[in-house]
């Protein structure tokens, strides 16, 4: 008997369990961006950027995880941080896959020199150092090298989507450089579809070429496009938390970059929560990401559901 995808994933429990945690840290997200927004409109000092007790804490029943160097509650800034790893994420992984869907449904169905040209750019980008492109990207953003006039429309931007101009770039960087391998597995997945005979009868009948890429070849390749979000978000998280380490992400608001950057500075004095908290995090969601992509990848591929 046959299980629908939505049976498979109730029957993962591995699946259920990172899709809970997954959950936890979304509506965590959204619960610090809430409150940052709030804060920024009346002119409130966030609590996860107050200084509530001296630097260096140990976890305590007052401060379960410590404090950091300036006294501010290492428990709401990791808290606080899921807000920066997830915008970033999601940001992220929709530009890659907005990018990578499109030119991979482009250069699979038209083929010819239009696959030439896209097969080229994909190339160019995959032979692309990632970090130097996005710590470039970043840098390019945070110390205001752009002119005056792309300057504000990048702070507009950036005060719509309540971030800072360092992060949206970090955002874009991100964004148009993990689209490649997506784009790969779309563009063949849509050289298969396209010699299909409901693909054939519908070009008979003259439906637009464009039309019948998003109407029939989209929606038999969108579990492909789940499953490799879930891989993009990761990795999106993880590169996050590389540049902000660096010094050129987070800025201002709460980043588990920033907060293991800060706290090996004092690791050896024996001051381990803050950079504990802060990987600890990292590695929860990441790992309850590519738990989950996984529960996604065998519910959802067709493949294993002929099986």
């Amino acid at each position: 008997m046959k299980l629908s995808s939505w049976q498979k994933i109730r029957t993962d429990k591995w699946g259920i369990a990172a899709l809970i945690v997954v959950l936890i840290y979304i509506f965590t997200a959204i619960g610090v961006e809430i409150y940052s927004i709030y804060c920024k409109k009346n002119n409130i000092l966030p609590s996860y950027n107050r200084s509530a007790a001296e630097s260096y804490s140990p976890p305590s029943e007052k401060h379960w995880l410590g404090t950091d160097y300036q006294g501010r509650d290492v428990l709401l800034r990791t808290a606080a941080g899921s807000a920066s790893a997830l915008k970033t994420g999601l940001a992220a992984g929709l530009i890659a896959v907005a990018i990578g869907v499109t030119l991979g449904m482009v250069s699979g169905y038209f083929g010819g020199k239009t696959d030439e040209t896209i097969v080229w750019l994909f190339s160019t980008f995959a032979a692309m150092p990632t970090l130097l492109f996005i710590l470039a990207f970043a840098l390019l953003m945070s110390q205001e090298f752009l002119s005056p006039e792309a300057l504000e429309v990048l702070k507009k931007i950036s005060g719509v989507i309540n971030t800072e101009p360092a992060m949206f770039g970090v955002y874009l960087a991100i964004g148009l450089t993990g689209w490649v391998t997506l784009c790969k597995v779309i563009r063949g997945e849509t050289m298969k579809l396209k010699n299909l005979g409901y693909i054939s009868a519908a070009k008979v009948a003259g439906v637009r070429s464009f039309t019948i890429i998003f109407r029939h070849i989209f929606p038999n390749i969108f579990h492909l496009v789940i499953i490799y979000f879930t891989t993009l978000f990761a990795s999106a998280i993880m590169l996050e938390v590389i540049v902000s380490y660096l010094g050129l992400g987070a800025q201002t608001v709460p980043s588990w970059g920033v907060m293991i950057s800060d706290g090996q500075n004092r690791l050896w004095a024996g001051v381990w929560w803050e950079i504990t908290a802060a990987s600890g995090a990292l590695l929860i969601l990441v790992l309850a990401l590519n738990i989950l992509g996984d529960s996604l990848r065998d519910a959802l591929d067709p493949r294993s559901q002929r099986a």
